[in-house]
């Protein structure tokens, strides 16, 4: 007999131990629930247009809520998709915010911003559902980065209360095919890390069978092979096998005997999305379906108890009443407030100018405090390159900052495929500085959840154009803030080396700055010379915000950008342009390898010019411009990167906008054509902005 405080059920075989324990009855509310949301959505709700976006989890409830219950550790984690409201009932969701989201009603996950089933809750001392995205797979590595982020607390800040927590990503079948599912399982596996996977196996991705998804359609069978990974397959409609096959992947994974995947079979009753009449599927393949529903299995199992046909009734009845209370109280929310649509892309200060704190990510939420800074150097004699500032500012961070990490490939024994990082992993230990597999989507993602832990990721990217298969993370990172209206942030820094060097080539020498400048949340560093490498770094390690930083590969070892080291107290606040030289004749704005190219031109031409080297494009000195603009009345963009849509432009368009009175010439830019860079060197330097291009220029707007 299994046993709780409602009802009495009779059982044998799998699962009886654990179900011994669950009120099955609180269950069935759930998924009775569940469903009446669903049907108020595609009967009512949608067609009157009160909901846009619609997925139904009908199917799919049987398993989320089970899961649901055993998630009970302050500090586990939840990594979900778009198809896990029951889920997030089961973790305490209210109805009426699971019913107002979805009708973009204020409140609920991010105050009608993004679509009302992609979902995110702050723990608050329960489970913490890590911020759902809409692309497929996108939910695999963050949730890795958290339990990367369980073992660090654990073992590196020996904060207890960490033990036994665990870190679960649920995903369809789909998304077994994705590259964040497979760099997910690569980095659980190599480094036995506590987290379970949960795959949902309907058979279909929107049509499309599971065998396109994998060999066989069943992933489980796929990865027994797999080292360092327990796999667990089962019916996600059977209550006792599915409490089972849940409650021993969760207790493994609790125990810390490594990483797990369970894979549960179920229906999808519904389409993909209320659009979805599922006319691909044959009539009998939706009977069988039908027939298959785990709603009847768990109604099927409590009436075996002490539950009555009545019983069942009338709590489905008291379900609806639930519902539609719910949703009456949802329709009547006011609408979300238009005028902070803008608001929390990145950190804002209230009225009072104190930092509004978001409730998850990042070290401010714990109020972590940082040595002095200062933002006036105190130099010392020697000179030293970009590298050398890299690795001391890295350096005194590590040392100085216990939540800090760096990671990357070869960053750990190699120290670097630019030596930034030498000495960095024997002098802080393998926790703290190490290698990562080959995936840039597994360093970003990783990084998003080891903020969302509260710690201070600094990845690096090989180069520029190594970022590419990670724009997704890259790009969901950027608006995490402002997705769930500051409940979440994910502050890193993503170190990325670019640009020309020796010689030229489409893959290492990209520049392209203008994609972060574009990728909103995202603020981005470009420094010319060590001593603004230092002080861009290191306020970049200590800002509540996600920040690129750029380090251009002509000037890691350049001459001209070697300065003295400034102290370990130096910053440069983002935003704070620096001139190179004073002027009265041309204002040129530069950045990055350009800045000495600007320079040289003004020297050989004789031009009087007031160059400004802007050292960070997100945000700009659109102020330092125009205040030089007042002087010279005429202006020069100077960019490597490609001309078309360059940052140049967006600053050619202010300029225009703002200072059109002041102007006696028309703006002009010196960039790069719209090519890639080649790879011979002649042809690399015929297509670079150089000095004698760039004076050819000057020259044209003064004559003007």
């Amino acid at each position: 007999m299994l046993k709780n405080s409602r009802t009495t059920i009779m059982a044998s075989g799998k699962g009886k131990n654990y179900a011994e324990n669950i009120d099955w009855k609180d269950l069935a509310r759930k998924m009775l629930q569940s469903r009446a949301m669903d049907d108020k959505e595609e009967n009512e709700l949608v067609p009157n247009k009160e909901v846009l976006y619609q997925f139904s989890a009908r199917g799919h409830e049987l398993g989320q809520i089970l899961l649901g219950s055993m998630l009970d550790h302050p500090h586990d984690a939840a990594s979900a998709y778009y198809r896990s409201r029951p889920l997030l009932l089961s973790l305490g969701l209210s109805l009426e915010d699971a019913l107002a989201a979805p009708m973009a009603k204020s409140g609920g996950y991010s105050d009608g911003r993004d679509i009302g089933v992609v979902c995110n809750k702050p723990g608050n001392g329960g489970t913490t559902v890590l911020p759902m995205a809409g692309d497929v797979g996108s939910q695999y590595t963050p949730a890795i980065g958290w339990a990367q982020g369980i073992e660090y607390r654990r073992s590196q800040l020996e904060e207890e209360e960490y033990e036994a927590a665990i870190s679960v990503i649920l995903g369809g079948d789909g998304s077994v095919a994705t590259n964040g599912f497979w760099s997910a399982l690569t980095i659980a596996t190599t480094q036995n890390l506590p987290v379970l996977f949960y795959i949902e196996d309907n058979s279909y991705g929107i049509s499309v069978p599971g065998e396109f998804q994998t060999p066989g359609g069943n992933i489980a069978k796929n990865l027994y092979s797999f080292k360092n990974i327990r796999i667990f397959d089962g019916e996600g409609t059977n209550p006792l096998e599915a409490a089972d096959l849940l409650s021993q992947s969760v207790s493994y994974v609790r125990n810390r005997k490594g990483p797990a995947l369970i894979h549960l079979t179920m229906p999808r009753l519904n389409g993909h999305s209320y659009q979805d009449n599922q006319a691909y599927k044959e009539d009998e393949l939706l009977e069988k379906e039908k027939e298959n529903d785990p709603l009847d299995s768990v109604k099927n199992l409590l009436i075996s108890g002490s539950m009555s046909d009545a019983d069942w009734k009338k709590l489905r009845e008291e379900a609806e009443k639930d519902v539609e209370k719910a949703a009456e109280k949802a329709l009547a929310r006011p609408e979300p407030d238009p005028s902070k649509t803008e608001q929390y892309v990145f950190a804002e200060r209230d009225e009072d100018g104190n930092e509004e704190i978001q409730h998850v990510g990042g070290l401010a939420v714990e109020g972590h405090t940082f040595p002095r800074s200062n933002s006036s150097p105190n130099p010392e004699k020697q000179r030293i390159n970009i590298v050398e500032a890299i690795r001391r500012t890295l350096e005194y961070e590590l040392e100085t900052n216990p939540k800090l990490m760096v990671f990357g490939e070869d960053v750990g024994a190699k120290g670097g495929v630019h030596a930034a990082t030498l000495g960095l992993q024997t002098s802080f230990g393998e926790a703290r500085v190490f290698d990562t597999s080959l995936s840039e989507e597994g360093i970003i993602g990783r990084s998003v959840g080891l903020a969302y832990s509260g710690l201070m990721p600094v990845a690096e990217i090989q180069f520029r154009k190594y970022a590419d298969p990670a724009t997704e993370q890259l790009n969901n990172c950027g608006t995490i803030r402002w997705r769930t209206a500051n409940k979440f942030a994910a502050p890193m820094v993503v170190r990325m080396p670019g640009g020309f060097a020796k010689c030229g080539d489409p893959w290492h020498s990209v520049c392209n700055e203008v994609f972060f400048a574009h990728a909103i949340g995202w603020q981005v560093a470009f420094p010319s010379n060590a001593q603004d490498t230092v002080g861009l770094l290191r306020t970049a390690m200590r800002s509540n915000n996600p920040t690129i930083f750029f380090e251009h590969r002509n000037l890691l070892d350049a001459r001209y950008a070697r300065k003295p080291y400034p102290g370990d107290e130096y910053v440069i606040p983002f935003g704070k342009a620096n001139k190179l030289q004073e002027g009265d004749e041309l204002t040129v704005v530069t950045w990055g390898a350009m800045c000495e190219r600007c320079e040289e031109a003004a020297k050989e031409t004789g031009i009087r010019a007031d160059i400004l080297d802007l050292r960070t494009l997100v945000p700009w000195d659109k102020e330092a411009v125009l205040k030089s603009l007042e002087k010279t009345n005429r202006c020069l963009i100077v960019h490597e990167d490609t001309k078309t849509a360059g940052f140049g432009a967006e600053i050619s368009a202010t300029l225009t906008k703002e200072a059109f009175k002041l102007l006696d010439a028309p703006i002009e830019r010196v960039t790069m054509p719209d090519i890639p860079v080649p790879h011979n060197v002649e042809l690399m330097n015929s297509v670079l902005p150089s000095s004698d291009k760039i004076g050819v220029a000057m020259q044209q707007v003064i004559v003007f």
